[in-house]
Parts: structure tokens; C-alpha cells; sequence
């Protein structure tokens, strides 16, 4: 899982922080959240809490999009059979990703898995998302759809709305993921400058029935946000859309800007909303998000014998603060003993952001554990252990990854990080310039995993060992 272990440090914490993380990747696995929430009995096909009897359809087609359909799509080929027509996927085949990440393979026979691009949407992602619409519109009420939406899916699904280009895309992502924005403020955008995103999918789709499977990749779970609600109603406006582009002073083209503003004029119809009948025949079935990953990492701390707090899955803000509370709760445990004593773990998980000032390269996972490395290194320069039971000192740990082993335009999965990890006016310099994976690749101190095939999120551990 993670392929530069070697290099890292073996100290008992780190050991129990990469444990961690690797495990709840593992917990994540599309595959496995797939056969558990799909089972096919007699003819009748279950997901979750729905059940569809399929001799009432012609056809069972897959459609859907993400950097975890092709697994999703795959596993529902082995678990289902025959009862499995066809369909389509789109995901980010290999030279899709940053410096040549391959996506762990996988064998389709009946579900054709088509190429798209992340984080910015590209030529091939849209004529991908052209053959999906294609495939949604000729459906019936005689079909069965069943969606795969998995994080990612905003881009990698990408087709233009109205007069909008490829090049209008790909610019306003640049600048909204540059922005420190929210991903729903994000995504608020990309619905309404596209013609599948916030349930247009649905839409094309009608009047065939859907199931769809979500494996969520953002806090709260809200499947209007993850991969910008392909097949469900969309509660933001055109006015919400534009007014995010003024809240973050956002630099977007002018094609962009007149489209969102004829549409809060009335002059475009609107993304179909929650209750609009459309989506009566659809159902959503959440089969995985952050929280299964960060539950699998506090089994595994426990399993290692140290004690679990799970913080939250929905840690958010940017990334570089978020980091400093963590490390002042490492402190508490280390000086009070509360919330827990040591040898203690804290597993979060959620979706921080990064406000890009510099010109460096980095990550959210890789800021944060920058960050982190930082406060850790202040501590223990500030004060000897023996005389400040509050300083971390070098039996603290702090790790972070993405889970798909993708933070930000990197190859990196995140990094992992104690208090001589990284010199604080060395730091100081990567985090204002932005540049945190230059600081930790130079410290050694990047984790690699390459492509996982999942995506919930992020995922972080901070380790508080006993002194040494």
C-alpha cells in the first residue's frame, strides 16, 4: 500500500500512524464496500434498502463516473453475472494522473470504462461524458440503471453547458480550486456550467428507473455535492453560482460570468431541484465515505494497543490551521492526560483546503502535516521535555494522506511528520510560498501509494506515544 515505507522512519509511532492510514485505505476499498451493500437473490437485486425485482426490466445497465467507478463497476460485473447488460464508466485511466499514477487495474467485460481527467477536466473527459449522456438518454422505462457516482466525478465527468468551452472549464477549475473555496461552493459552479451535473443525468435518463451507489468523498455526505450530483436535485441557483465567484474574488472567463448571470436572470432554466418529479425513480444508497476509512484506522491504533479518539470525519477549514489544533491536542493528551492518555491516537478524516499565495507545489494532506511539523518543531525547541510535561517532543507523530494517493497536482499520498522532521524557519518558508511537497520530499518524508482506486477523502492520524 504504501510503496516508499522503507525510506521512512521505523520508530513504534510512525509504525503505528502508517498502520493506521493503510488500513483505513483497505477499509475503503470500492470492491469490498460494493459486496457488501449488493446482493442478488432469486432475481430480485438488493442495495441497501432497496429491492427491484429485475424481471420487471429489459435491460440492467451501469452508468456513472468517478475515481472509484471502474472498481465499483467491476465488482457489480462479478457479483451480478448476466443480470449486468452493459454501460459505461469514466475514470482516470493512466495517463490520466500527475507523473504518471496508474489507477489500480481492472477487468470489465460488459461495462466499457472510458478515460477522463482529475482535477481538471479534459478533451477526452468530454468526449467520455458525451457517450455517457448518449447511453442515459436512449434508456426506457424498461431499464435499469444503476449508478456509480464516487468522488472525483466533477471532473472527470465533463460536459460544457450552453456556448461554454472545454477551455472555460478547465480555467474556472483552476481558479476555484486556487480560490480556498469550499466543495460545495465549488460545486455550485460546476453545475451550472455543465449539462450533467446537479441531476441532468437524472434527467436524460428518465423515465428509467435508478439505484444509485455513492461512495462519498466529502463532509457530510451530501449527494448533491459528491462528484457534483450527477443524478440527484440540485438546492443551489445560478445566483448562488456567481455569487461564489464574487465572495472569492474569483478571475473567471467572461463566457463563464455571462452564462451564470443569464441564468440568475431567468434566461436559462434551471438545475432540476430536490422533489422535482424526475427523480422519483431514483434512489441513493451511500456505500462508503470518510467515516469508514477513519473508523478502520482507530480499530487498527487499537489493535496496536493505544487508545482511539476519533476527532471527526468532517475536519475542514485550511489545512495549514487545522493542523495546529491537532497538534494542541496532542499537547493536552501529553501535559493532562485529557481527553485520553497517552499512548493515545487521533484519527480524523474530512476535507481541508488551501489558499494558494505561492508558487510551490503541495496538497492539502501535504500542508497540514507541514504544518504540523512546524508546531512540533517550535515545542521542542521551546522547551526541554523534562521540564514541560506539555511538550510533544519526538514521541509525537503526524500523518495525512488523500485516499485516492493523490494530494493536490502531486504524486505524493500525503506525508508523515515528527519534531525533527522539518526545521521551523525552514517551514515557515515551504508553507508561504506553498510549497510543501518540496519541503517534505526533501525531508524524506512524503508518503507514496500511488493510484488506491478509492476516494473518501482525507484521512489523518496523530500519534502520541509514551515518552521513550
Amino acid at each position: 500500500m504504501i510503496r516508499n515505507r522503507d525510506h521512512l522512519p521505523a520508530t513504534p509511532a510512525h509504525e503505528v500512524a502508517l498502520d493506521a492510514l493503510t488500513a483505513g485505505i483497505e477499509a475503503a476499498d470500492p470492491a469490498r464496500l460494493t459486496r457488501e451493500a449488493v446482493s442478488l437473490t432469486d432475481g430480485t437485486l438488493t442495495i441497501g434498502d432497496d429491492a427491484d425485482d429485475l424481471a420487471d426490466y429489459d435491460e440492467v445497465i451501469v452508468l456513472g463516473g468517478g475515481k472509484a467507478a471502474a472498481v465499483v463497476a467491476a465488482e457489480l460485473e462479478a457479483s451480478l453475472g448476466d443480470a449486468v447488460d452493459g454501460g459505461l464508466v469514466i475514470t482516470d485511466l493512466p495517463d490520466a494522473s500527475p507523473a504518471g499514477i496508474d489507477p489500480a487495474p481492472v477487468d470489465t467485460d460488459r461495462i466499457e470504462v472510458l478515460a477522463g481527467d482529475h482535477p481538471i477536466p479534459s478533451e477526452r473527459g468530454v468526449e467520455s461524458t458525451r457517450r455517457l449522456l448518449d447511453a442515459a438518454e436512449v434508456a426506457d422505462e424498461s431499464t435499469l440503471i444503476l449508478g456509480v457516482i464516487t468522488g472525483g466525478g466533477s471532473a472527470l465527468m465533463a460536459a460544457p453547458a450552453g456556448e461554454l468551452s472545454l477551455a472555460d472549464l478547465q480555467a474556472t477549475t483552476d481558479a476555484l480550486l486556487a480560490s480556498g473555496a469550499t466543495i460545495d461552493e465549488i460545486n455550485a459552479v460546476r453545475k451550472h456550467c455543465s449539462a450533467i451535473k446537479g441531476g441532468r443525468l437524472a434527467a436524460a435518463a428518465q423515465p428509467a428507473a435508478i439505484r444509485s451507489l455513492v461512495i462519498s468523498d466529502v463532509v457530510g455526505n451530501d449527494p448533491a455535492t459528491i462528484a457534483s450530483g450527477p443524478l440527484v436535485g440540485d438546492p443551489t441557483t445560478y445566483a448562488d453560482a456567481r455569487e461564489v465567484l464574487d465572495r472569492y474574488d474569483c478571475d473567471v472567463p467572461a463566457a463563464v460570468a455571462a452564462h451564470l448571470d443569464s441564468g440568475a436572470a431567468g434566461e436559462i432554466a434551471e438545475t432540476p431541484t430536490p422533489g422535482d418529479p424526475i427523480f422519483g425513480s431514483v434512489t441513493t444508497t451511500i456505500i462508503g465515505d470518510g467515516l469508514t476509512a477513519v473508523r478502520a484506522a482507530a480499530d487498527r491504533a487499537r489493535e496496536a494497543g493505544f487508545d482511539p479518539l476519533v476527532l471527526s470525519s468532517r475536519v475542514r477549514g485550511e489545512a495549514r490551521e487545522a493542523a495546529k489544533t491537532q497538534v494542541a491536542i496532542a499537547e493536552e493528551i501529553r501535559a493532562s492526560g485529557q481527553p485520553l492518555a497517552p499512548p493515545a491516537v487521533v484519527v480524523s478524516g474530512g476535507e481541508t483546503t488551501v489558499t494558494v499565495d505561492g508558487d510551490g507545489v503541495g496538497g492539502p494532506n501535504q500542508e497540514f502535516v507541514l504544518s504540523a511539523a512546524v508546531e512540533l518543531a517550535a515545542a521542542a525547541a521551546a522547551v526541554d521535555d523534562s521540564s514541560d510535561a506539555g511538550n510533544v517532543g519526538s514521541d509525537t507523530v503526524v500523518a495525512a494522506v488523500d485516499t485516492d494517493g493523490i494530494d493536490g497536482p502531486t504524486d505524493a499520498a500525503g506525508g508523515i511528520v515528527d519534531s525533527e522532521t522539518v526545521a521551523p524557519r525552514v517551514g515557515r518558508r515551504a508553507l508561504a510560498e506553498n510549497d510543501a511537497a518540496a519541503a517534505l520530499d526533501a525531508a524524506g518524508a512524503r508518503i507514496e501509494t500511488g493510484s488506491t482506486g478509492t476516494n473518501v477523502n482525507d484521512l489523518r492520524v496523530v500519534v502520541v506515544d509514551e515518552p521513550s
